[in-house]
C-alpha cells in the first residue's frame, strides 16, 4: 500500500467493522493489515527462509509426510 491511500485504507477498514466494534477492535485490525503487508513486502524483496531452515535454527525434527496433515484442536 502506497503512503496517499493510507487514509483511504483506514476508511475502508473502519466501515467494515461491527457496529459494535472497539477501539481494541480497530487496532488489532491495522495490526494485522500491517503486519501482512510488511510480511508481503519481505518476500516480494527476497527476504525468505525456508521450512527446513527455520526447523534447523530452532532444533526442530525434519518434516515427515505426515506432518503435513491438518492437526485436530481440541475444543
Amino acid at each position: 500500500m502506497k503512503d496517499n491511500n493510507i487514509k483511504q485504507e483506514a476508511h475502508k477498514l473502519i466501515d467494515r467493522l461491527p457496529e459494535n466494534s472497539t477501539w481494541d477492535d480497530l487496532m488489532y485490525q491495522i495490526y494485522v493489515r500491517q503486519t501482512v503487508e510488511a510480511g508481503l513486502a519481505d518476500s516480494k524483496a527476497g527476504n525468505l527462509i525456508s521450512v527446513q531452515e527455520v526447523r534447523k535454527k530452532f532444533g526442530l525434527p525434519e518434516c515427515s509426510e505426515g506432518d503435513n496433515l491438518p492437526i485436530k484442536v481440541a475444543a
